[in-house]
């Protein structure tokens, strides 16, 4: 699964003394996630700086509300400020900005600093650095490259180097209350059953970040089987580095380190279902749902782990709040996991998908009508996507070039097949998560802050979660109307029967030529001919 994923969150600071978090009537934080603002933005390397000590509200219509401090990189010619206005203008904050008044008032409370993760000292002027030392007390670092396939030395830039001199800013901070480092579950491959305690690194991060700044990149790329120490790929060796800088330096600050799960589409709010990008478990349902993907290696039976995006955030919330309001010191790293409650097995989550995408929202323009299966055999796995990713994908874009369009399927199968070759690490791999420390957290919660700040999965209706996925990715990302919906379902009929047409057409001549090799035999020549088509 190509970027499996941290986020990156934008909150709404505030503090009032009628919150429901404590006792009534006194002053506590107060976490509103009627309307929880998220972010999923990876390649961006955001920083959230969060100032003041109260966590975040979008929604709440509290004259009260506290500046978020922002560090924001240029890209592609837009600088920061015009980026985070592209942002807020998306569907996913349409209704906060509704309820501020639109979207200039919401980047009111915004303080935005130029900068950039993955640059020496941050590439943050002196200015913005001292503003940050004087008022910043909580920071949550959630900036990560996590491609998978990332170049080792990018990877370890961003994702080591990044952290460390975000953690050595937070040891500056003149009134550090808290630093929350995102980390991710999957970052101690070697560790079947993770606990929720440090773990060694697979090497020492100040030696490997110093041969990183010293050697290009395509020295890094020649010892980095050696680097990886039997790690699968970039991701997973950084974040761990990451996560040993992030316990070194919880000897001099107060560090929370957060490990969620792969993390995927909404569950609940703002938008169910709704994602900016096709990883994890929407990717392969949506290209299994365009007639694409038609096989899969993988341990049908195993399961992997998901979180949905707004559950680890209200889990960012409590958390603080658990450690800010509540007092509690001692617990420091949580496993945001959710096998432990829910298990849903590769199988399950084929079948389920395919009922939907066939039956309740099928997609625009399927190549082929969806079908294939997993395959526990690497053999039969490669020979299936010869016969049907391949060969298809050549006849197609043939035709395409005839017809003096671009080819475009072969380059989709090449993609496929680069994203399965780190996929099927994790599909033919089992892990397990004890989540203790997160579980707890719910005992502190009453009945109505449960409900508002959901960290668990009880009444999550797992086929009704699928349908939303599917339903947002087919109008946000595939950019497919509901009003569609009809035509894609005559579409899908038409699909089937071309589908069965091919495959009795496929059985018959089959048939046909063993019957003929068969009588050829029987009527004593030595040397059968194959009938001339």
């Amino acid at each position: 699964m190509t970027k499996a994923a941290p986020l990156l969150t934008p909150y709404v600071a505030l503090k009032r003394r009628d919150a429901h978090f404590g006792n009534p009537g006194s002053k506590a934080i107060l976490i509103n996630n009627n309307l929880l603002i998220i972010w999923w933005d990876y390649s961006q390397a955001i920083v959230y700086f969060v100032k003041g000590n109260q966590i975040f509200s979008p929604e709440a219509k509290c004259p009260d509300i506290r500046e978020i401090v922002l560090l924001i990189r240029n890209k592609k010619g837009k600088c920061p400020q015009e980026r985070l206005q592209l942002i807020f203008s998306e569907p996913l904050f349409a209704k906060v900005a509704e309820l501020r008044g639109g979207i200039d008032k919401l980047l009111c409370k915004m303080h935005i600093i130029g900068g950039d993760v993955s640059k020496p000292d941050l590439a943050m002027s002196a200015s913005c650095r001292q503003y940050i030392v004087d008022n910043v007390d909580i920071i949550v670092h959630a900036a990560a490259t996590v491609r998978f396939d990332e170049a080792l030395k990018k990877a370890i830039l961003l994702n080591v180097r990044g952290t460390k001199l975000i953690l050595d800013l937070a040891k500056q901070c003149k009134k550090i209350k808290l630093f929350i480092h995102i980390s991710t579950a999957y970052c101690h491959l070697h560790e079947k059953l993770l606990e929720e305690r440090p773990y060694d690194p697979p090497a020492d991060p100040h030696k490997v970040l110093a041969a990183a700044e010293i050697f290009d990149t395509e020295t890094i790329e020649n010892i980095a089987a050696k680097l990886l120490n039997n790690l699968p790929n970039s991701y997973a060796f950084t974040k761990a580095l990451a996560e040993a800088l992030a316990v070194e330096a919880m000897k001099q600050i107060p560090v929370m380190i957060l490990r969620p799960s792969i993390v995927i589409p909404i569950l609940r709010e703002p938008l169910p279902g709704w994602t900016d990008n096709l990883n994890g478990p929407t990717g392969l349902l949506i290209g299994a749902g365009k007639g694409v993907i038609r096989s899969m290696y993988c341990r049908s039976n195993s399961y992997a782990d998901y979180l949905p995006v707004d559950i680890f955030i209200n889990g960012i919330m409590v958390v603080a709040w658990n450690y800010l309001q509540r007092g509690d010191k001692e617990t420091m790293i949580y496993n945001f996991t959710s096998s432990a409650e829910v298990k849903i097995t590769w199988t399950e989550l084929i079948e389920t998908g395919k009922e939907i995408i066939l039956n309740r929202v099928p997609l625009n323009g399927v190549v082929w009508y969806p079908g294939g299966s997993m395959k526990h055999s690497r053999l039969s796995h490669n020979i299936c996507a010869i016969l049907f990713h391949w060969i298809p994908a050549i006849l197609v874009d043939s035709l395409l070039y005839i017809l003096r369009f671009e080819p475009v399927l072969m380059r989709v199968h090449r993609r496929i097949s680069k994203g399965f070759d780190v996929f099927e690490y994790y599909t033919n791999n089992q892990w397990d998560f004890q989540s203790d420390a997160y579980q707890r957290l719910r005992m502190h919660l009453n009945a109505r802050e449960k409900e508002d700040y959901k960290i668990d999965a009880g009444g999550v209706d797992i086929p009704k979660y699928f349908e939303d996925c599917v339903r947002a990715a087919r109008v946000y990302i595939l950019k497919e109307t509901d009003d569609t919906i009809p035509a894609a379902k005559r579409h899908m009929k038409i699909m089937r029967t071309v589908d069965l047409l091919v495959r009795y057409i496929f059985i018959g001549f089959t048939l046909w030529i063993l019957s003929r090799w068969a009588s050829t035999i029987l009527s004593g020549k030595s040397e059968p001919e194959l009938p001339v088509l």
